[in-house]
């Protein structure tokens, strides 16, 4: 059977052997290259994406200028999609939407007329509901378009053209900033004063080998649409700039407004870059209702078109700048804003530029476009002298010319043989009105040769001296600046350049409320925090289980810090705040720290000073002094601080008394030695150093006192008397020593109570 010529070929015979990697690899590159050059990254001559370039482009072409009506933005969302930019219409509308809003771009290039979004996070209305027309901006970016500026290329489909880039004199790139990620690569670039940028342009035209500093005295920083302040010092700015990498740290802008009775809120009134208003405030009023931040009481919206963020502090006692230090590390507050300048350079090179580099850029893209717009006026003025050289002719040979026309059936090229004429002045001649067949109207032509004549011997002045042609871009761009000056309203500088150190340190007393309370922990490990100061004297308000009774009751409030120490000499870090309630018979305080085996409890106290001395032995009589930060642990775990040697544990630990200058300690075997303070060792860790020498037995008790005021020790019995040795002498001997039997009257059980 014969095969038929117009079946389709078969599919299989369309497959290509190739290794996968290869073929997998080669499609990607292909793809990534398309969204870093044709979607992502902007143009460092106009700083626009494909997608933001064909709007404008479309607008342009509806006649949308700033004088003229709004159109549906659904009317331009369709142009777009349909002629330029074969994508989604969701996404060109969002791309639309952010050039209308005042609060993203710092220099809009649409303006919107409808719901756009606002700061708060709402989105916009839909397209059909929205319209839109071209702002001064936008007219300007796009100046020069259609003067042979740029170069054009066909669309997607080749129906039409559209422009490669667009040639105005508005620093876009920098003025409004830019984001976007590629494949492998991102671009973040935060917005800047136009007029900053056109000084730092005009110096780079007159000194092309300006450093980074001098364009830095132009161009101090950021300027964003929303305000703030940028805290960064002036030395980090410069480094950012230099590398085109780095950031700026951006804070809102607040005061203190001052009440009857000598009370204060705190008033927002600029929030930083980026952020939403209203993601803001839920953020910070979970804080409050977290308890978080308990010296704020509340937050309250008071916006309208002008953002007012109410604080209002837990008291009036509370320091402003605490208040806001925290919520500047707990908050969007201050956020950071992200600097990396990666631009497609004029060979569409992806690339990351300095400051300086992506401005020199410009200014020498804005050369191209003088040189390329003089030229292109240029052949327009020879085209019009042409044909104004025609009409003189023909005016100078009238008649005859009448004459040729009347008597010829084909008087063209007879007028062009007759009196030297291209065709292009013959068929001009030949269309000319009978009602230009005056005198006058030969006066007119003669002064618009000369006129062009003038014109035309100053652009080839203009391209032939390069001088010239920085005078006369250094007058362009003053034009473009007098529209966007620090005197004008969009032109004026919203953002403060102010250095400020990093936010402070949140006090603990800040992130928890104050409140007195009770700690106890019973014998068995069960621990609770009564609220207020009970009286320690009294057992009635301490109830406890069955066979189990008091073991540490202490006053603490719930800011402070607890130290648990074990026999294994591991030592514990408990938050007050985080104590189970008075309620009942509390929680097992093994359930809230990993004490190891079955140590039991050596000792329990508030966490004081971080420089506070605390005195530790263990049972071998071995000791050391140690700092109260060393003790602190962060983890459940804890921290080993004391190291006993075999068979020794953890025997006890002393608060220290500042004034104390002498240590007391006692054995088993009822021995007393008392030598300076100074010969303790100070450590972080270990096993320290022997406070007393032991024939049988162990430490007993030990205690810092004041040589001058004598040993004092707690009686037996219900009274609960202090005894006190006023000449310790007798027993004073060298750490290490064996000691002597206590004075007469020292307890029993060789404790100093």
């Amino acid at each position: 059977m014969a095969t038929d010529l117009t079946d389709p070929p078969d599919p299989f015979d369309l497959i290509v052997d190739a290794p996968f990697d290869s073929a997998l690899s080669e499609r990607y590159l292909v793809y990534a290259m398309s969204t870093i050059t044709a979607r992502s990254l902007p143009d460092v001559r106009d700083g626009l994406k494909p997608v933001h370039r064909r709007l404008l482009w479309a607008m342009r072409l509806l006649k949308l200028d700033p004088a003229s009506g709004y159109k549906k933005c659904a009317r331009v969302v369709g142009d777009v999609i349909g002629k330029y930019h074969p994508h989604g219409d969701q996404s060109v509308y969002d791309a639309m939407v952010r050039l209308a809003q005042t609060f993203a771009l710092r220099y809009p290039l649409v303006d919107g007329q409808g719901n756009f979004g606002n700061i708060d996070g709402d989105n916009a209305a839909a397209y059909r509901y929205t319209e839109a027309r071209l702002t001064q901006v936008a007219i300007d970016l796009m100046a020069g378009l259609d003067e042979d500026a740029v170069d054009y290329r066909p669309t997607y489909n080749g129906e039409d053209h559209e422009p490669e880039l667009f040639p105005g004199a508005f620093p876009n790139l920098l003025a409004n900033g830019a984001a976007g990620i590629a494949v492998g690569m991102a671009t973040s670039i935060p917005p800047h004063n136009a007029a900053e940028l056109l000084d730092a342009a005009i110096l780079l035209i007159d000194q092309p080998q300006a450093d980074d500093a001098a364009i830095l005295a132009h161009v101090t920083g950021p300027d964003f649409p929303t305000g703030g302040i940028v805290v960064d010092s002036p030395a980090a700015i410069a480094e950012s700039y230099a590398t085109g990498r780095g950031g700026f740290r951006v804070r809102a802008k607040w005061q203190i407004e001052r009440e009857k009775g000598g009370g204060w809120t705190a008033v927002v009134h600029e929030i930083p870059y980026g952020v939403q208003k209203g993601k803001l405030i839920e953020a910070i009023a979970a804080l409050i209702n977290d308890r978080k931040f308990p010296i704020l009481a509340d937050i309250r919206d008071e916006s309208d078109a002008e953002i007012r963020i109410v604080l209002e502090p837990r008291s009036r006692t509370v320091d402003a700048q605490t208040l806001m230090d925290g919520l500047f590390r707990l908050s969007d507050l201050e956020v950071r804003v992200p600097l990396n300048l990666n631009v497609l350079d004029k060979d569409r090179t992806p690339r990351v530029m300095s400051l300086r580099e992506a401005l020199a850029a410009w200014v020498e893209h804005q050369f191209v476009v003088l040189q390329r717009r003089s030229q292109h006026r240029l052949d327009k003025i020879a085209d019009r002298i042409e044909l104004l050289d025609g009409y003189i002719i023909a005016y100078l040979n009238l008649d005859r010319v009448i004459a040729i026309i009347r008597a010829e059936d084909e008087p063209k090229p007879v007028l062009i043989a007759e009196f030297a004429l291209t065709d292009r002045q013959a068929e001009a001649i030949l269309n000319m009105r009978l009602r230009s067949l005056r005198k006058l109207e030969e006066m007119e032509l003669r002064r618009e040769r000369d006129k062009l004549d003038k014109e035309k011997a100053e652009l080839e002045a203009l391209l032939a001296s390069p001088g010239k042609q920085r005078t006369r871009l250094k007058r362009d761009l003053a034009k473009v600046r007098e529209r966007y000056g620090p005197e004008t309203l969009l032109g004026k500088r919203r953002t403060l350049i102010e250095e400020a150190g990093p936010a402070r340190e949140i006090p603990l007393e800040a992130m928890i409320e104050r409140e007195p309370i009770t700690v106890i922990l019973s014998q068995r490990g069960w621990i609770r925090a009564m609220k207020g100061h009970a009286d320690l004297a009294s057992t009635e308000p301490m109830k406890f289980r069955e066979g189990d009774g008091p073991r540490f009751a202490f006053h603490a409030q719930t800011t402070e810090k607890l130290v648990l120490a074990s026999e294994s000499g591991r030592f514990y870090t408990l938050g007050a705040d985080k104590l189970p309630g008075g309620r009942g018979f509390g929680e097992p305080v093994r359930a809230m720290v990993d004490l190891d085996g079955d140590g039991d409890i050596v000792a329990f106290v508030r966490a004081g000073a971080a420089d506070m001395r605390l005195l530790v032995a263990a049972t071998d009589g071995r000791g050391f002094v140690v700092r109260m930060a060393d003790l602190i642990a962060e983890t459940r775990k804890g921290k080993q601080v004391v190291t006993p040697r075999a068979g020794g544990k953890l025997k006890l630990v002393r608060v220290i008394d500042p004034a104390d200058d002498y240590v007391a300690a006692i054995g088993d075997n009822r021995k007393l030695v008392v030598f300076p303070l100074t010969e303790m060792a100070e450590l972080s860790r270990g096993q320290g150093v022997q406070l007393q020498r032991y024939r049988d037995g162990g430490l007993s008790d030990a205690r810092t006192f004041r040589f001058a005021e004598g040993l004092s020790w707690t009686m037996g019995g219900e009274s609960a008397r202090t005894r006190t040795e006023a000449d310790m002498s007798a027993w004073r001997a060298a750490r290490g020593a064996a000691g002597r039997m206590p004075p007469n009257g020292f307890p029993r059980d060789n404790r100093f109570g």
